[in-house]
């Protein structure tokens, strides 16, 4: 205390002015932060504002749109994430690539559950067709990405379908999980374990393999009826491992075929 009796007055922390950019960038990360664990519709622009700790007019200033505005640039921002989850180098077997493109995937996934599900299954208040059209470009880059490992600049029909269907079905497993609420079978005892907040690496890890399994087993079916997939799948197959992914399916499969083709 000072002579008076009064105590001294704390010094206010200087206020710290963002630039255009960064303070555009910090809204959008408040917003994709509510978004990951909320449907859209369920976010206002007070929930952003507060989650920012800004203004609410100011949340406007930079979004003169309102929410609509803000959910697409968000949208927009976390699609550009998914992208790069496939950006992979072009080295290694190919099975090693789409495991870690996987790896990164799923830990968006696992991020962003509510969000992820509200942007794939749809129906949600503000949905319109240029937030579809963000997703599709995901789908499309990431069909891309892969058919570049494949070393396949121009696809056949079959073979460019095989990706997508792929892609599908690793966007359904997705979703899935969450609808399940990250609970996956136990592959030894066929019980189910819950994953809690956030799903264990060694689960998404299973998940992981198994997508790998179902994308190698399908380019195999499509082989089967299209020549530029035999060839893909044979290149494929050359850089792979014995004791590799790829190996470790076809010894699991082949007793089965094998199985199979005595009861035709």
């Amino acid at each position: 205390m000072n002579g008076s009796g009064t105590a001294p007055a704390v010094p206010r922390p200087a206020y710290r002015r963002l630039s255009v950019e960064q303070r555009r960038s910090q809204l959008l990360a408040a917003a994709l932060g509510l978004f990951a664990q909320r449907a859209p519709e369920d976010v206002s622009l007070d929930d952003v504002a507060t989650a920012a700790e800004v203004s609410r007019p100011l949340v406007y200033r930079y979004f003169p749109g309102g929410k609509q505005q803000l959910y697409e640039a968000a949208l927009r921002s976390a699609a550009d994430e998914l992208e790069q989850c496939f950006a992979e180098p072009e080295s290694g077997p190919l099975t090693q690539r789409l495991g870690h493109a996987l790896d990164r995937y799923l830990t968006f996934v696992d991020q962003h559950d509510a969000g992820f599900s509200a942007l794939l299954q749809g129906g949600s208040v503000v949905e319109t067709s240029r937030t579809t059209a963000i997703v599709d470009e995901v789908r499309r880059a990431a069909a891309e990405q892969i058919l570049r490992h494949l070393g396949e600049p121009e696809p056949s029909p079959r073979l460019r379908t095989t990706v997508r269907m792929w892609i599908s079905a690793v966007e359904a497993a997705s979703l899935i999980w969450l609808d399940e609420d990250k609970r996956h079978p136990d592959a030894s005892t066929g019980s189910t374990g819950a994953a809690g907040a956030a799903l264990p690496a060694a689960l998404r890890a299973e998940l992981r393999d198994w997508l790998v399994d179902h994308f190698v087993a399908l380019l195999t079916a499509t082989a089967a009826r299209d020549p530029q997939t035999a060839r893909v799948v044979r290149a494929a197959l050359k850089g792979e491992a014995p004791d590799g992914p790829a190996g470790e399916l076809a010894r699991r499969i082949l007793p089965v075929v094998s199985e199979a083709a005595h009861l035709l």
